[in-house]
């Protein structure tokens, strides 16, 4: 397996371009702050943003964990990889990162400096002090169950080419880890509860809401409700739509993690 790194310090474009590198150089896989990557698709791994502190971050995203570190290695010689690209701050941490998954060493070293001006990459460190934003390149819809921070916009960058504008491989990510929050980013059980009883109350099925609970948890919420339901409906169609109505619903527009959602029918209101 042919093993390229890109190296950069922290915020300086390096998630941003990998998927330009690989695509460039027809590399297949990306490994980036601990997760393994593959064109728009997180095959496995653990986000080292989804951590609290940035010690516990650096510690993910050289894979300091056995488990993790062969669940990696593990799927790429499964997969049979050919090539791949590990991202580090340091040659140091690429090197480290290829040694504890156990490559024969790094073929090729790519600094970020090489691929990107000055005025790039300034803007880039910029950005991530100012606002605490990082990208991972894969789109959100890949990170919902592996990752605890606030979601921002979505990246689909278009590449000036001679021949005008290309899309960029694959859609990209911004996002706002938990040890890079500036202030606190809260939703209030009420408007949880509004959102809920809205879908809830859509379904043609469902009278009321009887119960509702929620309660945080790491990675996202648990919730608990009770309903209330019409007479002529096969509750056990009815309940599975509405669970997966509620947690699509939930996660669209607060981009919280429903960790587990228990519904409920706790009776039946006859014809009128």
């Amino acid at each position: 397996m042919k093993v390229y790194a890109l190296v950069g310090e922290s915020g300086s474009g390096k998630s941003h371009r990998a998927p330009w590198i690989a695509k460039q150089r027809n590399i297949e896989y990306i490994i980036d702050d601990g997760l393994l990557i593959k064109g728009n698709t997180v095959l496995c791994g653990h986000s080292a943003k989804k951590e609290k502190t940035r010690i516990a971050s650096v510690k993910t995203a050289v894979f300091v964990d056995d488990d993790r570190a062969f669940e990696v290695s593990h799927a790429l010689k499964n997969c049979d990889a050919k090539s791949v690209l590990i991202l580090g701050t340091s040659d140091g941490m690429v090197k480290r990162i290829a040694e504890r998954l156990g490559f024969d060493g790094i073929d090729e070293i790519i600094h970020i400096t090489d691929i990107a001006t000055p005025e790039e990459i300034q803007q880039a460190l910029m950005t991530r002090r100012s606002q605490g934003k990082h990208v991972i390149p894969v789109p959100t819809m890949e990170l919902k169950k592996d990752f605890s921070g606030i979601y921002l916009d979505p990246l689909n960058i278009l590449k000036k080419t001679k021949s005008g504008y290309i899309e960029s491989p694959g859609e990209k990510s911004v996002v706002r880890p938990t040890f890079s929050y500036l202030g606190n980013f809260t939703i209030s059980e009420h408007a949880i509860y509004q959102l809920m009883e809205h879908v809830a109350l859509e379904s043609p099925g469902v009278a009321k809401i009887s119960r509702f609970r929620v309660e945080s948890a790491p990675g996202g919420i648990t919730m608990e409700i009770d309903l209330v339901l019409k007479y002529g409906y096969k509750i056990p169609e009815l309940m599975s739509k509405l669970h997966k109505s509620v947690v699509k619903e939930i996660e669209n527009f607060t981009s919280l993690n429903v960790r587990n959602l228990k519904l409920t029918a706790k009776s039946v209101i006859p014809p009128s």
